[in-house]
């Protein structure tokens, strides 16, 4: 059943992905509003393959308040960049460059809004994301970043990056610090049944010196990661 489950993911899932980003990326020549539903229905594609096929179940603890704010998450798999439109409304998430150059998709992560930034050219780039984040916010969308920078493995705590700090300082927005435990069942070639769980951690106000809300962040992002928590097992099929 494992396979059979993970076959019938990889085939719907992928197959819908082909057909929606390429239908989102020639939506921004002729069509720029359709844009966003195409994308928000490949993520809620995601979704209910995640639930129907894989047979996962996907949880929230912890309040969002109503008001802009950064979003900070934890990031172990593809699994949260996906979910992230349907997780979120009109998110503007930051990515990393490389992804705009996939062909298809990177055009209508562009015309979605995400923002991108290339990490290896420095403070030119860094401005540059800190640019679209302002117009993004100034929209009143949620800004939603990988304050780690990367994929990093289940109960692994990396430094936070310095662009993290940076958006908090220039916007002035109370920050969300999110965890996650997609990492022991998503980020496998074969995904078994399980439960992953979004953890919204307590609203963090704005103005903190950088140390203090970088370790703040850190804390609350690992938090699925402490030894009180239970345990997230993946069940067996």
């Amino acid at each position: 059943m494992l396979l059979l489950r993970n076959i019938a993911f990889y085939i719907a899932f992928y197959t819908g992905s082909l057909l929606l980003s390429f239908g989102a990326a020639g939506a921004s020549y002729v069509r720029p509003q359709w844009v966003r539903p195409l994308c928000d229905w490949w993520s809620a594609w995601h979704h209910w393959c995640c639930v129907n096929l894989l047979g996962l179940r996907i949880v929230e603890t912890g309040a969002r308040p109503d008001r802009p704010v950064l979003y900070a998450i934890k990031h172990e798999s593809f699994f949260e960049a996906i979910a992230m439109a349907h997780t979120f409304d009109y998110p503007a998430g930051v990515a990393k460059q490389e992804l705009f150059d996939i062909p298809g998709w990177g055009r209508a992560g562009k015309a979605y809004g995400l923002i991108p930034v290339a990490r290896d050219q420095g403070a030119r780039a860094l401005r540059a994301m800190l640019k679209q984040a302002r117009a993004a916010t100034e929209a009143g969308r949620p800004i939603v970043i990988f304050p780690e920078g990367t994929r990093v493995p289940h109960g692994t705590r990396p430094p936070l990056q310095s662009g993290f700090a940076a958006l908090y300082k220039l916007f002035g927005l109370p920050v969300v610090p999110v965890a996650i435990d997609s990492g022991p069942i998503y980020h496998r070639r074969l995904k078994p049944r399980g439960t992953i769980t979004w953890k919204f951690g307590e609203v963090i106000e704005p103005g903190l010196p950088r140390a203090e809300i970088e370790a703040r962040v850190r804390d609350a992002i690992n938090a699925l990661n402490a030894s009180d928590e239970p345990s997230q097992t993946p069940e067996r099929a």
